[in-house]
């Protein structure tokens, strides 16, 4: 059977195959990295930034104040892995069961991370100096997209989660749909507790299932 010219230039060169596997590692090495790098730079301003305190100012008031665009960068930045790594899943796992909803969802994750990074939060409890100690008695449009954004970043891993699990499931990979179910309802259980007072520390517990499980799924895409 005589292959046409037409035919042998629409098949892909060797070398295109390795460029696109490149491109896909590092698109996915960007999903590893977004966790840990939220939570180092987070956690070195906790500790550094002389007045701040988690047990009553949530991790999004370190945007505020003379230091705050490293808090932004730090939203904007791992928004922008977190894209990279949906990017990556879904070259991934395109056609397989979860690789649709899954990387869409951690699309919507950085996205919504950049939103809360671009719009600020209003001073309040204390933060910074001179803000009123509890909330403040307007919320400004940029307050409210940040918690639009917030909302986005904080929904939508949980679901995602749900969706590998139930997947995984189906495969008969049991302890991976048991990982990913276990991280869904540890941010649930952790957000949904009844105490306002710890609400700040609360928020910043959810980042630790939400953004390990996003690492090892990005370290391991495959749901074979």
């Amino acid at each position: 059977m005589t292959t046409t010219a037409n035919e042998t230039s629409a098949r892909p060169t060797v070398a295109g195959v390795a460029s696109r596997r490149t491109t896909t590692r590092a698109l996915l090495a960007g999903g590893v990295l977004a966790g840990p790098l939220f939570g180092v730079v987070a956690a070195a301003q906790v500790l550094t930034r002389d007045g701040f305190d988690l047990s009553r100012q949530p991790l999004s008031l370190l945007a505020l104040g003379d230091l705050g665009w490293i808090q932004t960068a730090n939203f904007v930045l791992t928004g922008l892995l977190a894209l990279a790594g949906a990017v990556g899943l879904r070259r991934t796992l395109s056609g397989e069961p979860g690789g649709t909803w899954g990387p869409a969802l951690i699309a919507v994750h950085g996205l919504g991370l950049i939103i809360a990074g671009v719009l600020v939060s209003d001073p309040s409890m204390g933060w910074p100096a001179g803000a009123p100690e509890g909330t403040p008695d307007s919320v400004s449009w940029h307050a409210i997209g940040h918690g639009v954004g917030a909302g986005l970043a904080f929904g939508s891993l949980p679901i995602a989660c749900l969706v590998f699990a139930r997947t995984w499931w189906r495969a008969g990979q049991r302890l991976r749909a048991a990982f990913s179910l276990g991280c869904a309802l540890a941010v649930v259980a952790v957000l949904a507790w009844p105490d306002q007072d710890t609400l700040s520390v609360r928020m910043a517990l959810a980042c630790v299932p939400t953004f390990g499980w996003l690492t090892a799924l990005c370290a391991r895409p495959t749901t074979r």
